[in-house]
């Protein structure tokens, strides 16, 4: 197992353990969770922020500050909607096979003695709980929503709320442009104003399905990318840069790297993560690029 799948075992863990609490109808703390699995009281509210986002009715009791599920829902929840969530978050690829036997074992009460991961990063998503409830009603309901961001009111017609890199954004429609707004930078939001109806548009909606990452509205290029052999193995096992391809592989174990973006931000900070092990082949510009930030940040 990859340092990656191990840093994400524990979450999936945990959250399948969470899930089957709430589908026997247990009424569920913070403190006695992050008791149980060793973890800060944030971290469990950023579990329940994710089962929450998945549409799942969790109701939160106001006195006692326990939550569990809406009584229609209890006992429903079934391997089958853990692999839905799984795929929803991201992590199913974390696993050779998310079957129902793997599943099982995962829930099993001696897991934790296999299973262990460290260093998940994520952003604090409990402020973001009004805004996602906002954000979801007007997205099931295809209807406009206003909010400031970077100081400008904007009306847009919201598609769908993606989570990249630990971050949470907004995909929508501004002006007939795809765009992703990063929560942490909406304000003002309107809960109740009615600004109308909109109508998916099957191309924004197809672009979403394909579109890896949170880069819209932009025609992608083609970048290539000298990697020294001691990081090679990095690139075999996993993808780094975005819709990464090993185009050749040299007699000494370098290699030819292919990547596609829509802007040089997409994979700038990757490309500064890797140095001194790769460097910009073509465009040369954006090798020029990387290195005037880095002098920079040297004070040169």
């Amino acid at each position: 197992m990859s340092e990656k799948q191990q840093r994400n075992v524990q979450l999936c863990d945990r959250l399948a353990n969470i899930l089957t609490k709430l589908s026997l109808g247990l009424s569920l703390s913070y403190k006695e969770l992050k008791d149980e699995f060793n973890v800060t009281e944030r971290t469990i509210r950023r579990d329940i922020d994710r089962l929450s986002a998945a549409n799942l009715p969790i109701v939160r009791d106001e006195k006692t500050n326990k939550f569990f599920l809406q009584t229609y829902y209890i006992g429903k929840i079934t391997p089958k909607d853990i692999q839905s969530f799984a795929q929803l978050s991201g992590i199913a690829g974390l696993y050779p096979n998310l079957d129902i036997s793997f599943i099982r074992e995962l829930l099993d009460k001696h897991a934790s003695e296999v299973y262990t991961a460290k260093g998940n990063s994520f952003e604090e998503t409990s402020q973001y709980e009004d805004l996602f409830k906002s954000i979801s009603n007007a997205i099931k309901n295809k209807r406009m929503f206003q909010f400031v961001y970077n100081d400008k009111l904007r009306r847009v017609a919201p598609y769908k709320l993606v989570h990249h890199h630990g971050s949470w954004y907004l995909a929508a429609v501004q002006e007939h442009q795809l765009r992703a707004f990063k929560l942490n930078r909406i304000n003002d939001y309107k809960k109740v104003l009615d600004l109308g109806e909109f109508m998916l548009d099957p191309v924004i909606v197809k672009q979403l399905e394909n579109e890896e990452s949170i880069w819209f509205g932009n025609e992608k290029k083609q970048i290539l990318l000298k990697v020294n052999a001691e990081i090679a193995e990095h690139l075999k096992q996993r993808q780094i840069f975005p819709e990464q391809k090993i185009e050749q592989i040299f007699e000494n174990g370098d290699l030819l790297v292919s990547s596609r973006i829509a802007h040089n931000d997409q994979i700038k900070s990757s490309i500064r993560f890797w140095l001194p092990h790769v460097r910009v082949q073509d465009p040369i510009g954006l090798q020029h690029e990387i290195e005037e930030d880095l002098k920079r940040y040297l004070g040169e």
